[in-house]
């Protein structure tokens, strides 16, 4: 059983479609990367996936089990089980680090605030911010912000973690840094779909590889055979393109 089975999935935004049919199976544990040109869909699907918007048809499975999209309560039970990071970061200014990311699993998942917080220093110091729980936003660099968000979602325990372009809001010397955090995240064995331009980075920590355009899946499989050896002219030209910059 695959732990998310998305099948003949499709979606638009006021009457246009953006996702034409998408279908992928993703095994628990896995990492999958979405590559494609601007518009192609990517972080459409995400968000379809996390419930942010409705999909027209099709259907999504969590380890065998459907997403009814269209009832709260199970889309609030998918929530709990899958958590997206967006290329901006969206923390309460207001807030300090520790707050950031504690907030959500206090006041929406009812946890204690010691477990909580104790957890969350954990996940803070194993993404390099130990040393600023009590900073502010605007006290820290776009890279720190970041992974403040990524461990705001880390926080809520997801299953699956979906990364859109978290990269690319960021000064280019400050994209190693959030990098490096998700890398540690991809050793431990959580199930990934990230949306990305960095190649360099997606040949390194992905399992399966998945060229979209046209709100279609053109082409997916191991990082090798689609950057090295694609079978589909579109994904060559666009890896040929992406590749000589």
């Amino acid at each position: 059983m695959h732990h998310l089975d998305i099948a003949d999935l499709h979606a638009g935004y006021a009457g246009l479609a953006v996702l034409n049919g998408v279908s992928l199976r993703i095994a628990r544990g896995e990492i999958v990367s979405l590559i494609g040109p601007s518009g192609s869909g990517k972080s459409t699907l995400l968000r379809v996936l996390v419930g942010l918007l409705p999909p027209a048809s099709g259907s999504v499975a969590l380890d065998g089990e459907p997403i009814d999209y269209a009832n709260k309560a199970a889309l609030v039970r998918a929530r709990r089980r899958i958590a997206i990071v967006f290329q901006q970061y969206n923390l309460f200014q207001n807030m300090d680090v520790l707050g950031n990311v504690t907030i959500a699993p206090i006041r929406v998942q009812k946890r204690s605030r010691a477990e909580v917080e104790a957890e969350a220093k954990r996940i803070l110091a194993k993404v390099g911010l130990a040393d600023k729980l009590r900073a502010y936003p605007d006290a820290l660099s776009g890279g720190q912000q970041q992974r403040v968000a990524i461990a705001r979602a880390l926080a809520l325990r997801p299953e699956i973690l979906l990364l859109d372009e978290v990269t690319s809001a960021l000064d280019p010397e400050l994209v190693t840094e959030v990098l490096d955090s998700i890398r540690l995240l991809a050793a431990e064995g959580i199930t990934m779909l990230i949306v990305s331009h960095e190649m360099g980075f997606v040949r390194e920590v992905s399992h399966q590889v998945v060229f979209m355009a046209g709100g279609k899946v053109i082409e997916a499989g191991a990082p090798a055979a689609v950057f090295d050896r694609p079978a589909e002219a579109r994904t060559a030209a666009f890896v040929g393109r992406i590749l000589r910059h």
